[in-house]
């Protein structure tokens, strides 16, 4: 997995964990919503003020978006269904 599939895999994941949508994470953070789009989408690959403000308004450490995810983990919550 590269670095722009894991900060897609990771964006998108605590995003919707947070319950927010690419619109309004886009807001909080004052980032253009297709910019959070192409993110997600590993169009782009975003700089290091972008992801810390991500961070910020997710309420993680910015190193917490570059972590390669648990082997299986993405396999886990697809079956599992959504957890709040």
């Amino acid at each position: 997995m590269e670095i722009r599939e894991i900060l897609a895999h990771n964006l998108k994941t605590y995003r919707r964990a947070r319950g927010l949508s690419q619109e309004e994470l886009a807001h909080r953070a004052g980032i253009d919503r297709t910019y959070i789009s192409s993110l997600e989408r590993c169009v782009y690959a975003a700089g290091i003020d972008v992801v810390d403000s991500l961070a910020k308004v997710l309420g993680v450490e910015a190193s917490d978006l570059l972590k390669r995810p648990e082997r299986g983990a993405s396999r886990r919550r697809s079956t599992t269904g959504s957890s709040s």
